[in-house]
């Protein structure tokens, strides 16, 4: 009978163990801290094993800073930290399959990394831009779980998570690397195999991080495509130029598929074929001028130029065959011109459909149709019009600092899932939850069952506003914390995602009423904390008889059941979005999650009928916990039970 460990995967370890799979004789033993003897890697058997294939001297291509080993060490090692379920703060708990989560990113990846193992088709991220201004999560997790509990939701240079980083810094690239490095080499346990992983940037680490990635996921082994986002420019950014754009990493899968979809029509790139000019003057451009013929949603022909200088000024002019007679007017009805000349249109007639525009018929010219382009230049994707007044909008005036544009989120999310619609999507820097809110109206959309998982640090909004450096950025935060309050949050980033969420939903479930009967706008809420376990369970070693008898049992006071079973979930590796369900049987609570795939009882002195009823369902994993049965015999009386009822049946006990 196996006992929980309730601790992170030991990729050390798994890693070791890949090495001895391939190389059997190239492993030795050492002995740890304790003395005790464990499974290790003999390099020189190694080298000489690979000798053909090492790069002597010190003339390789490598990508080194101050810091990269601690940061490798720090993402493999393992951590005791559990996963609490806030059933409160979430919304359909009982249906929702979407994930929000509360903590530091690095430690969430950990726990999480066995129950989503290859199985997300999309990872998104949006992290800090290194401009000098902004805090970083730190590498060095070294603070107690005690002290980071009494600061929870305060998270301060004393809670050791976020750090400033100035330019004028001897660790300005370093510490954003590692911070950087850590995260991208866990998350790639997470994707899928033909999971794809796209990273916005700006320009101040796009060239370093553009390095980190393909050393992490390989140049051999994934493609990489570099998307510029333009921005509407505002004043001058820079000393010279004004930086107006932002990058996109995109990660994909380098076997010959195409991972990426295409934008459908009138997606990305299309722009009517009426000229966007103030000036229509026929002198200048009379072959610009002539009208199309719409019959049914399709142009049946091109009229000619007239040989009047005339340009009529009616919109839609009805013909005698039921067409409609289209001229470049605007919806305003003031006069245009359209972009090409009548003889140029007839070689691009294929790319051309009309539209009803609010007043008229405007005609659209998908020049880009089918593509995958390495600029986007749409407005929809300034990050000012569609970021900040979008959210504005839903919070009813409330501001959010820098959120992205929904469109630049869900036209990746469209990219990489077209043709995935039941598909995982995370984003570790979920900030105001722009990645929850496109994955929403991309299933609004196409009818989609995509799932989202969400992690963002609980930084404290009132902290944040003392460190801010500019008195604009202050005030914004100052009229975010206003709001908290006039809805009775708390002052962190959380909040506003999980407001965002909340209103982006119903606001989705409004416009699209007859379309959205199934859609999924919840979301269950976990918060990163301290182990369920008394440290009694870890280190029995240290314990004395004396000690003993201030522990009733190996379990946190605090915690209940509900902490219990998800931490055996992240346990066993198990996805933490299914139904669970809780039942009285005979006095004791039983817990069953996904039907059948894990079934718990934490409840003292099982009854005997009760086991057998539970072995009769035959689960696939059972759980109890080691104190359920008062002697040896009753426990060894409970396993045989199973290995007569239900012999398949996985038991552990904590």
């Amino acid at each position: 009978m196996e006992k929980m460990k309730f601790e992170s995967a030991n990729l050390t370890e798994k890693n070791i163990e890949k090495i001895a799979s391939l190389f059997p004789n190239c492993i030795t033993e050492t002995a740890d801290e304790n003395g005790v003897l464990k499974k290790a890697i003999d390099f020189e058997r190694l080298r000489a094993m690979l000798s053909e294939d090492i790069a002597e001297g010190d003339e390789a291509y490598e990508f080194i800073w101050v810091g990269k080993k601690a940061a490798i060490a720090e993402a493999n090692r393992p951590i005791r930290k559990t996963l609490r379920p806030c059933v409160e703060e979430s919304a359909d708990w009982d249906t929702t399959e979407n994930l929000y989560i509360e903590g530091d990113n690095l430690e969430v990846l950990k726990l999480l990394q066995e129950s989503y193992l290859h199985s997300v088709k999309l990872i998104y991220i949006d992290p800090p831009y290194n401009t000098g201004r902004n805090y970083i999560y730190r590498n060095d997790f070294s603070v107690s779980s005690e002290e980071y509990d009494e600061i929870a939701g305060n998270v301060t240079e004393k809670g050791a998570r976020l750090i400033s980083n100035p330019i004028g810094s001897a660790r300005f690239h370093s510490a954003w690397m590692s911070m950087m490095y850590q995260r991208l080499l866990v998350a790639r346990n997470f994707l899928s195999p033909d999971g794809i992983m796209v990273v916005a940037i700006d320009e101040n680490e796009f060239a370093s991080l553009s390095i980190m990635i393909k050393e992490i996921y390989g140049e051999s082994s994934y493609s990489h495509s570099y998307v510029s986002i333009v921005h509407n420019p505002r004043g001058q950014q820079g000393i010279n130029f004004s930086y107006v754009n932002e990058y996109l990493i995109f990660v994909y899968p380098n076997d010959g598929k195409k991972y990426l979809s295409d934008f459908p029509k009138d997606e990305v790139d299309s722009r009517t074929l009426r000229d966007s000019g103030t000036e229509s003057d026929r002198t200048d451009a009379k072959m610009c001028f002539y009208p199309f013929y719409v019959k049914d949603n399709k142009i049946i022909r091109i009229g000619d130029v007239p040989d009047s200088s005339f340009h009529p000024l009616s919109a839609n002019v009805p013909m005698e065959d039921g067409s409609v007679e289209v001229w470049p007017m605007t919806d305003d009805g003031d006069e245009k011109k359209w972009r090409f000349a009548r003889q140029s249109v007839e070689t691009i007639l294929d790319k051309l459909e009309p539209k009803m525009g609010r007043k008229n018929i405007q005609i659209i010219f998908n020049k880009d149709e089918g593509t995958m382009r390495s600029i986007w230049s749409n407005a929809r994707y300034d990050s000012s019009e569609y970021g900040t007044k979008l959210l504005d909008k839903l919070f009813g005036g409330a501001p959010f600092t820098f959120p992205k544009s929904l469109y630049a989120v869900l036209d990746c999310i469209k990219a990489a899932t077209k043709d995935a619609k039941d598909a995982i999507i995370m984003d570790f820097f979920s900030g105001s939850a722009t990645t929850a809110h496109a994955v929403m109206q991309m299933n609004a959309e196409d009818g989609g069952h995509r799932k989202y998982i969400m992690v963002q640090l609980p930084e404290n909004l009132d902290e944040t506003a003392e460190r801010a450096s500019d008195a604009k950025t202050k005030n914004s935060i100052r009229k975010t914390i206003d709001f908290l309050d006039s809805i009775r949050k708390s002052h962190t980033i959380c909040e506003i995602g999980k407001e965002r969420i909340r209103r982006a939903g119903a606001k989705i479930r409004e416009e699209n009423s007859l379309t959205t009967q199934e859609l999924d706008t919840g979301f269950r809420v976990f918060k990163l904390a301290d182990t369920n376990m008394e440290d009694v369970y870890y280190s029995p070693a240290e314990t004395n008889q004396q000690m003993l008898m201030y522990f009733e049992n190996n379990i946190k006071p605090d915690r209940t059941d509900l902490d219990l079973l998800f931490g055996c979930l992240l346990e066993w590796g198990l996805p933490l979005s299914m139904p669970c369900k809780s039942e009285q049987i005979e006095g004791v609570t039983v817990h069953t999650y996904n039907d059948g795939y894990m079934i718990a009882c934490f409840d003292k002195h099982i009854p005997e009928n009760v086991i057998k009823m539970i072995a009769k369902r035959k689960p696939l994993r059972a759980v109890f916990r080691d104190d359920s049965f008062a002697s040896s015999p009753e426990k060894i009386n409970m396993g045989e039970i199973f290995k007569m009822i239900s012999p398949d049946t996985r038991i552990k006990v904590i």
